[in-house]
């Protein structure tokens, strides 16, 4: 499968993400209280998603990897925990513009923010244990550390119903708070940011893959 400019599926994504782009500016309606901003919502809940997605499939192929020990179930890990951390730290960082003039602040250590950042850390750690040249033990931690870490999916997620928060909840048990037209906008948002989460995995993998194809190849030439 070509990457890069010479492949279609780069275009069309392209094209999607233009389009979203286009109803999140032009068709969602401007919001009455928070103003102009709250169309920073529309990228932080999909950067959101796809980092909380990203760690569910971690932990999948944290579990095949302690299963089968297949060197593509930990590469697999790997690169999701990788794109993970990019969204992660786009929620973290469009967050704070979203919320500075509802807020008047930047941070607060409410148990959303908090829950997320504590993600964050757990993605560097993550990556950290993985990086260099693991030994089998290694990625043995890893995975099962990456397995621990899906725990924190669930505590993110439902912090503004668990505990006391300033966050506003944007799903709860009467629907969702939002107009027909926010709706399309925050759904083809996370749909584009999936595809794009697939996309960038799908190249990592690869790049992964021959990664590890060189470095036998110079155990072998060397050898």
């Amino acid at each position: 499968m070509k990457h890069g400019l010479k492949s279609p599926l780069f275009w069309i994504l392209t094209l999607i993400m233009l389009v979203n782009i286009y109803v999140i500016a032009f068709y969602a309606p401007v919001e009455k209280t928070m103003g102009i901003v709250q169309k920073v919502f529309y990228f932080h809940v999909a950067s959101a998603w796809v980092g909380l997605l990203a760690l569910c499939v971690v932990f999948a192929a944290s579990v095949l990897y302690l299963w089968k020990r297949s060197e593509r179930t930990n590469n697999l890990a790997l690169a999701s925990a990788e794109i993970g951390t990019v969204f992660i730290s786009c929620t973290l960082l469009t967050g704070p513009l979203w919320a500075y003039p509802i807020w008047n602040t930047w941070w607060t250590w409410d148990p959303r923010l908090t829950t997320t950042l504590v993600l964050w850390f757990m993605y560097v750690a993550y990556i950290a244990l993985q990086g260099g040249s693991a030994t089998e033990s290694r990625k043995r931690l890893a995975a099962v550390y990456g397995i621990i870490c899906v725990v924190n999916v669930p505590l993110v997620f439902f912090s503004t119903r668990w505990w006391r928060s300033i966050h506003p909840v944007v799903v709860t048990s009467e629907g969702m708070a939002l107009t027909p037209k926010m709706k399309v906008a925050m759904f083809l948002s996370v749909g584009v940011f999936s595809l794009l989460y697939v996309y960038l995995l799908n190249i990592r993998l690869k790049s992964l893959d021959l990664e590890q194809r060189v470095k036998r190849l110079k155990a072998e030439l060397f050898a």
